[in-house]
């Protein structure tokens, strides 16, 4: 049975639909499999949702498709262009809820951190008036089911999984809406990052699906290593995903040790870093660059001390890795501030001289909030995380703990710390 999005019309959208599932599709229709290889150039390459003007399909068959079938593409709600070029679009979602996608143009032309994971080490790049790179970075949830304390959208609450359509109509607009940003191959974008609202392996067969079109010669033919997932740790998931589209993974770590990342990224109590980095291992070796690349937001005074960085030396000695510092970019209530331009330089030079590869990513949109953990659309909230986050934000402090208690509910004392 194939999985559709059906839920306006109650015509099936092949625009979320991967070749195999879209084949199925056409011998349900009694015609032939080659015509999915067809419609998928339509759709994904030049940009038709008009079965009337697939001009290689027969009349009969573009009637029958308009009977049975749609291409419903998300709406722009909003276009923000950030003065570092980044850009920001919020699209509506059919039952009103909306997300944000981001897409990242970079000017570097040749860098050592060119393997296609969509990052740059700005320290070493060299750079050319023209665009050799571009990033988009999608949403695969409305809202997001995990509640990560320094990441704006965990405090949004959840709504639902994305479609497979949602998700790849993301990739489409970007494609079919830049008109006048090309890259030297032609194309818009070069790599697709899993890193916008939601967490990518909770949401798993849209996230294959999408991730199957987005590899497809006959759709966007995004190389593997140009695709990356990004999870806090969904462990049973991650073997999944590489027996299933093995992409570059990036894992949410953050912190070093399970004291501090149970608080950072609350999945960690059902995952251990014991069990998440197993599954790093196991994944790393057949990894299309054959490393796995661990995020590490910068948050002042809580996971930048210099034992936070030997207790990360420790964890990541002699595995596959690459490690992508990120400045933490605020948001109201947060109860967090960004480490200093200071401490990030000394907490990258330690990993590096532990033979460790370090990249501090620039921080990108944040004038528009498009930059990391900046992404929130509008959610309506059914885990009602954001009426128990206001609950507590209100009620009085107790007694004495003003002075180490963070509005979320966070030990300062227990954060500063390297246990």
């Amino acid at each position: 049975m194939i999985a559709t999005d059906t839920a306006v019309t109650g015509k099936i959208n092949l625009l979320g639909l991967p070749k195999g599932k879209l084949e199925q599709f056409f011998v349900g229709l009694g015609e032939k499999p080659f015509r999915a290889a067809q419609v998928l150039k339509w759709i994904h390459q030049r940009g038709v949702i008009d079965f009337e003007q697939m001009s290689d399909l027969s009349k009969a068959l573009r009637e029958k498709l308009a009977q049975v079938a749609e291409i419903r593409i998300p709406e722009v709600q909003l276009e923000q262009k950030s003065r570092d070029g980044t850009m920001k679009w919020v699209l509506r979602l059919d039952d009103a809820n909306s997300v944000e996608m981001v897409y990242i143009p970079e000017a570097e032309k040749t860098g050592p951190d060119d393997e296609g994971d969509g990052y740059v080490d700005p320290r070493r790049a060299k750079y050319t008036d023209g665009l050799s790179r571009a990033t988009l970075c999608v949403s695969s949830q409305v809202g997001c089911s995990l509640a990560c304390t320094f990441c704006s959208t965990g405090r949004q609450g959840f709504n639902r999984n994305m479609s497979a359509a949602e998700i790849v109509g993301q990739l489409w607009m970007a494609e079919h809406r830049l008109v006048d940003k090309s890259l030297p191959s032609g194309r818009k974008i070069s790599n697709v990052v899993f890193m916008g609202m939601g967490e990518p392996l909770l949401n798993f067969e849209a996230v294959v699906d999408a991730v199957e079109l987005m590899l497809e010669d006959n759709a966007y033919g995004l190389s593997k290593r140009r695709v990356t997932v990004s999870t806090s740790g969904v462990v049973p998931a991650m073997a999944r995903l590489q027996e299933r589209v093995d992409v570059a993974l990036a894992v949410s770590l953050h912190a070093p040790t399970d004291a501090l990342r149970d608080v950072l990224v609350p999945l960690n109590q059902k995952y251990p870093l014991k069990q998440l980095m197993a599954a790093c291992d196991a994944y790393a070796p057949n990894a299309p660059a054959a490393f796995i690349t661990y995020e590490y937001v910068m948050l002042a005074d809580v996971n930048d001390t210099d034992q936070h960085a030997d207790a990360l030396i420790a964890l990541l000695r002699g595995r596959a890795a690459k490690v992508n510092l990120i400045p933490f970019n605020p948001f109201p209530q947060s109860g967090y501030e960004r480490s200093s331009h200071a401490r990030i330089d000394r907490f990258m030079r330690r990993l590096e001289a532990a033979g460790i590869t370090t990249v501090p990513r620039r921080t990108r949109g944040d004038d528009i909030d498009a930059a990391c953990g900046q992404l929130v659309g509008e959610v309506e909230d059914r885990s009602r995380r954001v009426e128990r986050l206001e609950r507590m934000r209100l009620a009085p402090l107790s007694e004495g703990a003003s002075d180490s208690t963070s509005e979320g509910g966070v030990t300062r004392a227990h954060l500063g710390s390297g246990s």
